[in-house]
């Protein structure tokens, strides 16, 4: 068996066994490694020497945690739940319920979407915007798994369709370069029409989540999510409009400087300085804040390792290839069977940023000697880079969501976001990018 075939095998049913996801993605990789005949030394100094790619991604996670702390501590969450609880508290039809939950739905959406593009935080929002909101949430029976599969369509669908902010460097910066420097001008294409079918398959998903799969209710504990209240909830128009003050503060000098980790510390001085945050509770917050966040931190770390072993083992290329021996002149077999290869790479490693430079070099040119146009290119790599960041255990893009909807230990990783974000998310884009590489 190829080896990455079988580490990321490993990972996955480890993981679908509960295991934690940093031990599932060790030993994956020690395990691909060693079936690639690398020694257990060479696999452990691969993995050691890649441990550091994942290090300035977790500690912009550690620092954006202690950020949301601070904004919890000022209220502005709590102030935008005890606003929403209020409008539950007077419905009193299900119709009425079921206009909260839309609007609900609607609101994260938003949010999610422009944190992709709009104001480019990525997953920052959500231990921000979601923990308040749970006990509205819980009143009005929903679907933890339904709010993870709009937070991840957030999070995946802009990048991967609009070239603003995270999308243009998914898009122009490393999707389109990368099929320049393999052999194909891409300069001038328009990539929102290429992956316009692939964004549709995402919307379909989404669709699906919404009106048919989780639109039931369902029951959690009230009492843990009492219990799971980190922050004093308490808040006041001064501490409301100085956490919007260091909202944009942290904005501006992350868009100035292009460094999360410096505009998030930039907001949590100024929570210091305002008073909102004392001195004296500045140390325990901050802790706290970098361990609500660990966790991601901690999988990138393992992930960028995991991806290193990977690459050493040589056998990413060998995958390819022997896709090719298969495929022969079949066009549509060569469409599915890349991108199936694609979502493997991405679910191991989970960043569809780092697959896109791994693939591109091996699928250009297969798909100019198969007959692929410029654009049928263009929706084939990005798409092949996009699957499995939906449904992977390491992908922030579901690691983000469950550390918003597990505060309070009712929201398990793998069962309630990885397998519903795979399912809603993954089918429909193998189906809808085959489909573009296709009729393109």
């Amino acid at each position: 068996m190829n080896a990455v075939v079988a580490a990321v095998a490993i990972m996955l049913v480890l993981s679908l066994s509960r295991i934690h996801v940093v031990v599932a993605l060790i030993i994956g990789a020690i395990s691909g490694g060693l079936i690639a005949g690398m020694s257990l030394d060479a696999t452990i100094e691969a993995f050691n020497n890649g441990l550091g790619g994942g290090a300035t991604v977790a500690l912009s996670y550690a620092t954006l945690g202690a950020f949301a702390v601070a904004i919890g501590k000022s209220g502005l969450a709590h102030a935008l739940a005890d606003r929403a609880l209020a409008l539950v508290g007077k419905q009193e039809d299900g119709s009425a319920v079921t206009g909260m939950r839309f609007l609900i739905i609607g609101l994260l959406l938003a949010v999610a979407i422009s944190s992709q593009n709009i104001l480019p935080i990525h997953i920052a929002f959500i231990p921000l915007v979601v923990p308040p909101l749970l006990y509205v949430m819980a009143k009005l029976n929903m679907d933890r798994r339904l709010v993870a599969c709009v937070l991840t369509f957030g999070l995946i669908t802009p990048y991967m369709f609009l070239p603003i902010g995270f999308g243009g460097i998914y898009l122009n910066e490393i999707l389109v370069a990368k099929i320049n420097a393999n052999g194909v001008d891409a300069s001038d294409l328009n990539v929102m029409k290429a992956m316009a079918l692939p964004a549709l398959g995402m919307l379909c998903g989404l669709l699906i989540a919404v009106f048919f799969s989780y639109r039931g209710g369902r029951d959690y504990d009230m009492d843990a999510l009492t219990k799971a209240e980190r922050v004093d909830a308490s808040y006041s128009p001064r501490t409301l409009v100085m956490a919007l003050v260091a909202i944009v503060t942290a904005f501006v000098v992350q868009l100035w400087l292009g460094s999360m980790i410096l505009g998030a510390l930039a907001g949590f001085v100024l929570f210091n300085l305002s008073g909102v945050v004392r001195w004296k509770e500045a140390d325990d917050l901050f802790t706290e804040g970098m361990k609500m966040l660990a966790m991601i931190g901690f999988i990138m770390i393992a992930a960028s390792g995991f991806a290193e072993v990977m690459r050493e083992t040589g056998e990413i290329a060998t995958l390819v290839d022997s896709s090719v021996a298969t495929i022969g002149e079949n066009k549509a077999l060569a469409a599915l069977l890349m991108l199936v290869v694609g979502l493997l790479i991405t679910m191991g490693i989970g960043s569809s940023f780092s697959t896109i430079p791994i693939i591109a070099a091996l699928y250009v040119p297969l798909a100019l000697q198969l007959g692929f146009s410029p654009l049928a290119i263009v929706a084939l790599v990005g798409t092949a880079g996009a699957l499995g960041d939906a449904g992977s255990p390491a992908s922030d893009s579901t690691l983000g969501p469950t550390a918003g909807l597990n505060v309070d230990g009712q929201h398990n990783h793998i069962w309630d976001t990885v397998v519903p974000t795979f399912l809603h998310y993954n089918l429909p884009l193998l189906g809808f990018g085959w489909l573009a590489a296709m009729v393109l």
